[in-house]
Order: C-alpha cells, then structure tokens, then sequence
C-alpha cells in the first residue's frame, strides 16, 4: 500500500511521463469516458455548433496592430483557415465592410506543404524598413517555437536567412544584420525555469555558435533578455536578468560594449520612452526625503536619471479604489489606463516644463470597459481605442489625441440581451476586506450560476463580451459572475501581495466570500453554483474543490497547477516560485501543504463533481498535474471526469474547433449538474492501472 511521506513515493508519478505508453493509455481511456457521458446527444451537437458560430464569425473585429509603416495588421483564423492568416491592408481598405486583405502568410498552405502542425506565435518586424520579419512559429500551440525570417515583399521565408529551432526563444531586430537572441545554446544554457540564460548578438551569415553573449545570467534566474529600441534620434539596446515574476535588473548597453545600470527598485516595472523612464513602483521607495508608495508612477528624464539625479515627477498615485492599468506613449503624449472599483478610466498625459497637463481622452464612453489597442509613438498622436461590456459587444474607434475620433467597426450581438443586467456587489471576506464581483444574467428567482475568478500574478480580471458565454450559458437561462479576488491586480499592487505566498489563502477565501454572498442575495444555491478557471485560476479551483466543496455544485478546472509539492519541478514551475513559495524550503512546503489540492483529496468527503481539461502539448504547466489530480480523486471514489487534448499547448486547444469542442464540453459538464438533478457521487471508479491507496489518507510529504 503506497505511503505519503516522502516526495519521491507519490503513486501517481508515472503520470508525469508526457507520452509514457502507460500513461497515454490512461489519458485514452479517461478521454473515451469523458466523450462517451457528455457529448451525446442533439443538445451537445447544437451548442458546440453554436459557439463554433461565434469563434469563426466573419462580423468579429479584425483587432489590427500597427508597426509603423502604414498597414493594419491582422491574424485571422475563420472555418476556411482554421490555422490562420496573417495579413495587412490599408486604414482606407480597413474602414470598408469587408476590406481587400494582403494575405502575407497561409498557416493552413503552410502546415499542409511541411507536414508539421503549426500554429502562429506572432512575428517580429523590422523597424525601420519594414521589409524583413522573425515569424515565430508552434507546433500544437506549445510555448516553444520555431523561429524563421521572412520577406515582406515577396511573401516567402528567407533562403539562409535567421532561423531558430524549437525552443523558448526570445529574438529582436537590431538592424537587417544584425539580431539579438536568447535561445537553448546547448547544455547549460537555460535556466531551471526551463528559458534561455545567455542572450547573445547574432551578425548574419554567420554560424550561431559565433554570436557574442551580451548578457548572461544565472541557472537559478527566470530568463534573461536583449533587445534592441530603434525609436529615431533615441536608438538604445538594454540587456538585463529577469529574477523572478516581480524583480529584474537592467542595463543600458552602450556601443562599446558598457552595461550602465537602470538604477531602479528590483521589483518596479519600467518603460524608456525618447527622453522619459518611467518608474511604477510595487513596493514602497523611498528617495531622499520623500516616500513614494507602491503602485505610483514615476517620470524622470532617462539621461538625467542615469547620471543620478532622482528628479522624479508623479504621474498617478493609487488610493483604497484606484489602481493604474497601464500606458501607451503617443508621438507626444502619455495615455494612462486606471481602474476605480474595477470600472475603466482613460487620460492623456502631456509633458511641459515643470508638469504634465491632464485631460480625459476623448470618445470613451463612460459605462464599457475601454483600452488602447495600438498607438504609434514614432509618427503620430493616433490610437485605436476598443471599447466594451458583458452584454454590450466591442467597438473599435480611431482617434487623435486632441482631435476627432471616428468608428472604424462595431461586433454584432452573438446573443439577446434581452432582460439580462449586469450589477456590481461587493462580499465581505474572512479579514473584513470588501470584494468586487460582478454579476451578468437575469435578475429573476435563482438559478444555475457560474462564477469565474483569477486570483493571481497582478493580473485583472475586468469586463469583458464574450458570445461564447453569451449563447452557452446566459442564453440558457444562466447566471455570469466574475470575482475580483485578492491576488489580482484590480487595486494594485497591495492587492496582489496580500495573496502571494503564505497570504495565498485570502484568495480562497475571497472567492468563498463571493460564493456565500451569492447564495446570502438568494441569486444561486450551492447546488446550482459552479466555479471555473484556469491556470493558476486553475489551481484556485482545485482549492475551492478540496477546501470549500459545501459551497459549490460543480467545478471545471482548466490547464490547472495542482501539485504544489512537486510544481517548480515541471516544465516552467520553477518560475513562479515568487507567486507560491518554493516546496522545498521546509517554511514554505508548511504552507503551500496545508492547500495544495493534490494532497488534500480525502475520501468520505462529499466533493462535487469536478471536470479538468489539459493538454499533452502544454509546456507550462505540466498535464501531469491534472492527470495525477484525476487518478488520486478516482482512487477515493469522487465523481471526476478528465480530457486531455493532444495538442494546444496552455490554451489546451490550436484552432477554433478545438475551441468550441472544449468550450461546450466545460458548459455542458456544468449545466447537467447545476440545473439537472442532484447528482450523488458515483461508486469508485478505480481501474486496474491506479495505483491504490487507503481512502480518506492525506498526502502530507
């Protein structure tokens, strides 16, 4: 009979074996199972069809990005390209109904002619020029690519041109000679985080192993980086060592060859833009006399701050509603993204002799969630600016600061908002800390609600339309939450750190405020309430699952980190030892045990039903930590189901079909058991190939 005591008896490491046969077998009769209960029926068929509608839908906004030259870019995926066009057209062609596009690459001609499945990672431009470009290329959607230089002009790959093969690569243009590349050089060469830990110059024609390192760093480091800004009249190359999620160290790298340190805290973020450095700060500095708290912007002039002088000017400063959410540079002005109770606000900065000058932008409306889609600070004060609600669809404006601002193009609706409101509340948690969520559906008597949240990594979770939802669940007659947990970045910095490390569990209990409070409203009961997320959305899951299983109906985990004794051994998991702790320091496995969802299933538990979806091409997070999750939960008898899609890297799917087949099959798992009858966990469902285990045991090691 397996024991817990020590890392390296865990039953279910053979499942950690990506294309083990045994472990492949397991993942094929799990798959079978899962296909086999929920997919069919007419019901299924019809809302796969459906959300596929939505995902190939011509009407959706072609979100352009601009580089500089003139063009709108676009990457379009629809039923006929599955794998995707990239393509470009003018800001004439673009305002039309239906615009005549460049195709200047066919994934789908290009997959078909190489035999290889690829999926498009984006491309690197060359500025100035314009002619050349390094278009990154995946195969199944994983986080490594391909990397191969491709001409413009004559809409084909450079014969000898740069290329890379598959890894976690990092590449930028320093002229049309000339790149920067921080790659898998061989053995040694990456750090335990699993990405590149030398960054070299690589001169054309010239074999790889000769390129000149320009910045190394240490194992233990995440990655380091090199990259080239050929902003006109203040052409710079910064190298640096990213430490961590959160602290860094960067330089100016000067012709010669001499690194001159940004001297800037660890952990604050920073953007050189012409003559400005910004500083936002995560964490309090304090500089001569004055104190600057964490989440303000800083603007200093990038010499004079090089030089030493700290004459630092204050863009934003937070308070207990606000937080910023971003920037983007204009040829001559600063636009800030802030967010007041999770609600969006839009000003334009302007530099002057002694202040800046401040001023809302103009065309935002006041109720949707507005951002700034592209900008094009080397020639003009233009910007692209989208706008939009849970039930209100995008639109898509182009403007000028200063000037006037026109719609370029409008979403359909993909469903009837008909009846449906959308409310802001606020939960009480454990400490008394108040909690945004936001509530989307019909104001009417209870019923089956989902309620999705983050919890992470300063990333906000802000409105959004999303037709998938919209035709899949609100359209059924569902209730939409979106929580704005601690760990999130909605107020800031503080926000998230109140949930790093051993302070994790306020997300856990934010998130089971949220629930509580929803069911206290009588908008749900726990039977008719189920929680989705993924990632470390995913992890929160299989904590909500394992810690708080009274309080919710159903739950769907996706592409989720799980294992937290055993997490920064797999794949990129040793990166995010900043957000959780490192298991292997005794003080912080004491607390990452206590909620590690792997180690915390018991039998004789009423858990509610759980679906995980992952992927075998997910080179983040590991499968192998929902496939050990599943085959432990088998094991004590609770009502699991599993599907593992062969490629998708952590977006578990490469193409719309995947997309919609994965999207119906999470909605499905959740309306069977949220708006049907009450499901009783099922009998063991342990297979010969498990591994047994005294039921009701914990996993404390």
């Amino acid at each position: 009979m397996a024991t817990w005591s020590d890392q390296g008896d865990d039953p279910y490491l053979w499942l950690e074996d990506l294309d083990g046969v045994e472990a492949a077998g397991w993942v094929r009769d799990r798959n079978a199972e899962t296909v086999a209960a929920l997919t069919g029926g007419e019901r299924f068929v019809a809302l796969q069809a459906e959300i596929r509608q939505v995902l190939d839908a011509d009407e959706r906004i072609p979100y352009p990005d601009w580089i500089g030259d003139g063009f709108y870019y676009n990457f379009w995926r629809d039923a006929a390209h599955p794998r995707g066009l990239w393509r470009r057209t003018t800001i004439d062609q673009y305002r039309r109904r239906e615009p005549e596009w460049d195709v200047l690459l066919d994934v789908d001609a290009l997959a078909a002619e190489e035999g290889e499945n690829w999926v498009w990672s984006g491309a690197r431009v060359l500025r100035p020029g314009y002619q050349r470009c390094l278009i990154r290329l995946s195969r199944g959607g994983a986080d490594a690519v391909v990397v191969r230089e491709f001409d413009l002009g004559r809409r084909s790959f450079v014969e000898d041109g740069f290329t890379l093969p598959e890894a976690k690569s990092g590449v930028c243009w320093i002229d049309a000679d000339h790149i920067y590349v921080a790659t898998d050089f061989g053995p040694g060469s990456l750090t335990t985080s699993g990405y590149a830990r030398v960054a070299k110059r690589w001169q054309r024609g010239t074999p790889l192993s000769e390129a000149e390192v320009v910045c190394e760093g240490r194992v233990d480091d995440m990655v380091v980086y090199a990259k080239h800004d050929p902003t006109p009249g203040f052409e710079r190359d910064f190298v640096g060592r990213i430490l961590d999620f959160y602290r860094s160290e960067h330089y100016l790298l000067t012709a010669a060859g001499e690194r001159i340190r940004i001297a800037v805290p660890e952990d604050a973020q920073w953007d050189a833009y012409r003559e400005w450095l910004l500083i936002r700060l995560r964490s309090a500095w304090t500089v001569g006399d004055a104190i600057y708290p964490a989440g303000v912007l800083l603007a200093a002039r990038f010499d004079a701050f090089l030089a030493g002088e700290r004459e630092l000017t204050v863009l934003f400063r937070p308070d207990g509603r606000t937080a910023l959410n971003g920037w983007d540079w204009t040829r001559n002005h600063l636009i800030l993204a802030t967010l007041a109770d999770v609600r969006s606000r839009l000003e334009v900065l302007t530099p002057g002799g002694t202040e800046w000058r401040r001023e809302p932008l103009a065309g935002v409306p006041e109720d949707d969630h507005s951002w700034i889609v592209e900008t094009d600070p080397d020639n003009d004060d233009a910007c692209l600016l989208a706008s939009e609600g849970f039930l209100q669809p995008a639109t898509l404006r182009l403007g000028q600061v200063g000037g006037a601002v026109e719609v370029l193009k409008r979403e359909p609706s993909f469903f009837d908002a008909e009846g449906l409101a959308v409310r802001q509340h606020f939960a009480t948690s454990t400490d008394a800390i108040r909690v945004p969520y936001f509530v989307v559906g019909s104001p009417d008597a209870p019923g089956p609600t989902l309620l999705t949240a983050y919890g992470g990594y300063e990333i906000s979770q802000t409105p959004y339309y999303c037709g998938v939802i919209g035709r899949g669940w609100l359209a059924r007659g569902g209730r939409y939450v979106v929580a704005n947990i601690r760990g999130g970045g909605e107020y800031g910095p503080e926000w998230h750190r109140a949930a790093m490390r051993e302070n994790r569990p306020r997300a856990y209990e934010d998130l089971a405020a949220v629930a509580g409070d929803l069911v206290a409203r009588g908008m749900t009961t726990p039977a008719q309430l189920g929680i989705e997320g993924g990632s470390n959305g995913g992890l929160l899951m299989g904590v909500m699952l394992t810690r708080y299983p009274a309080l919710f109906g159903a739950v769907v985990a996706h592409v989720p980190v799980l294992d937290m004794r055993r997490y920064h051994r797999l794949l990129a998991g040793a990166s995010w030892m900043a957000e959780y702790g490192d298991p292997d320091n005794e003080a912080d496995w004491a607390y990452l045990r206590e909620y590690s969802p792997y180690h915390n299933i018991r039998g004789g538990v009423a858990y509610p039903p759980v679906l995980l979806v992952t992927s075998t091409r997910d080179d983040r997070v590991h499968p192998g930590h929902a496939r050990k999750m599943a085959a432990r939960l088998r094991a004590h008898g609770h009502d699991v189901s599993y599907y593992e899609n062969v490629e998708g890297g952590h977006g578990a799917a490469a193409n719309n079909e995947q997309r919609a087949f994965l999207s119906a099959l999470g909605l499905e798992f959740l309306w069977r058991k949220l708006a049907g009858r009450s499901h009783q966990a099922p009998p063991s469902q342990a297979s010969p190939a498990d591994v047994g285990e005294p039921v009701g045991r914990r996993i404390l090691r």
